[in-house]
């Protein structure tokens, strides 16, 4: 027995309203736990300063295997207060 064209259009269309439902709820799924493990991640990181470092490196260290490309590496300027102070200065050399 044949089904009629409407119906199979029908059945179609609800079979793939079902599987987009689906890959909705798996996705969410998905994103429910990529964010628990994110919170988990920022206690440990919270908890150790030199994990973010590593981490950042990490990062770094993958981005740069992935493409030849260049790598602006910021650096917090309170790292260099003597170039700070002399960059403030007026130049000698004038």
């Amino acid at each position: 027995m044949k089904l009629p064209q409407q119906l199979q259009k029908a059945m179609v269309t609800e079979a793939e309203a079902a599987r987009e439902a689906r890959a909705k709820v798996i996705t969410a799924y998905g994103e429910m736990n990529a964010s628990r493990a994110l919170r988990e991640a920022s206690v440990v990181i919270a908890e150790s300063p030199a994990a973010l470092q590593l981490r950042y490196l990490q990062t770094l260290n993958s981005i740069a295997a992935e493409k030849n490309s260049t790598i602006v590496f910021p650096l917090p300027m309170e790292m260099f207060p003597s170039f700070m102070r002399r960059s403030a200065e007026p130049n000698s050399y004038s």
